[in-house]
């Protein structure tokens, strides 16, 4: 109980702090920016230890935040491994591969008034269908290593790229390409000199969308059939013998993966798209 305690006196001094932090004079400062997130994830992790500790709860229903960390020094060989196969093999190429290709069918759509209404339809009524459903269907076409995984990334990314994609190339206004024709600038001109630049905020919004897409897909996609190695994999076979610190360092990797893969999709969007309003702060 006294466990219990202190957690709970620990989570009330942390959020005055970063209460005061964010209302106070500096809150606009980059330290400060950093320090609130900082402080609510430290603070996260140290009720969760108190908590559970405290609450004596069992392992397989909840490990402590220092039997994951365990966990995860003395696995990294292993978390490497279904790192390499879940993320990096399965997950960014079906995301490269799947973004790529709607990207350009985005083209050759808005080229296309007939490709606009029929395709269109068709790709939300698949966008729509369960992962759950059509993951072991690719599993069994492609394989039970990484193409299938990849498979199913590009039929999760594909959709939701070509959509925004598609927008954005309509997004510029009747006054613009009003001008773009007076120039005498045909097709190719307005769509490489007006509408892409003017479309770039809704691809990379289609981007950021894929990169969480993309690793969900590869790790659902590894519980229907895999090497001995993956994250899905991994998860699947630790459930079963109840070793929830291993699950968790597993997420953990996935988290920080996904967060980086985020990260960087954004980093280049801000160098890419530093003219638009939503890149002025």
């Amino acid at each position: 109980m006294t466990l219990v305690i202190l957690s709970l006196g620990f989570w009330l001094v942390a959020y005055l702090l970063n209460n005061w932090l964010a209302n106070s004079r500096w809150n606009a400062s980059r330290w400060v920016r950093i320090m609130v997130p900082a402080i609510f994830g430290i603070t996260v992790i140290g009720v969760w230890e108190g908590l559970v500790r405290g609450l004596d709860v069992p392992s397989v229903i909840l490990p402590p935040p220092s039997a994951i960390i365990a966990r995860f020094a003395s696995s990294t060989d292993v978390l490497w491994t279904d790192f390499v196969q879940t993320f990096v093999k399965g997950a960014l190429s079906g995301y490269f591969i799947g973004t790529g290709s709607a990207f350009l069918v985005a083209i050759l759509i808005d080229r296309s008034p007939f490709l606009q209404r029929g395709l269109l339809p068709v790709g939300n009524f698949v966008a729509a269908l369960p992962i759950v459903g059509t993951a072991p269907i690719l599993v069994m076409w492609f394989g039970f290593d990484w193409q299938s995984k990849a498979a199913v990334v590009v039929a999760m990314v594909f959709f939701p790229m070509l959509v925004n994609t598609v927008q954005g190339l309509a997004a510029t206004e009747k006054m613009q390409r009003d001008l773009m024709a007076t120039y005498s600038a045909g097709y190719w001109q307005s769509l490489f000199k007006l509408r892409l630049p003017a479309a770039m905020p809704a691809v990379f919004n289609g981007l950021k969308i894929a990169t969480t897409l993309a690793l969900i897909g590869a790790i659902v996609a590894e519980f229907f059939g895999s090497p001995i190695k993956g994250m899905g994999f991994r998860i699947s076979t630790e459930v079963g013998k109840l070793g929830l610190d291993m699950v968790w360092a597993e997420i953990t990797v996935a988290a920080l993966a996904g967060s980086a893969f985020y990260g960087a999709v954004a980093m280049v969007e801000r160098a890419v798209t530093f003219w638009h309003p939503s890149q002025q702060n």
